[in-house]
């Protein structure tokens, strides 16, 4: 099975797909659930996932 974010960044992928401003709004509500829902939907794996909750102050 092909990754179709391959090679993007995190960024990238939720440009590409349409979810930048709902990820944002996640951020701003604290929402951590709909934030790991929306990485998990641009293919980021467990440990990626972590990593940014970790980089917006979001303890794992």
């Amino acid at each position: 099975m092909g990754n179709k974010y391959g090679g993007m960044t995190v960024n990238e992928r939720l440009y590409v797909s349409g979810l930048w401003e709902k990820f944002d709004k996640a951020i701003a509500q604290k929402d951590i659930d709909l934030m790991i829902a929306i990485l998990k939907e641009v293919e980021l794996n467990d440990s990626n996932i972590q990593a940014i909750l970790k980089s917006e102050g979001f303890a794992a």
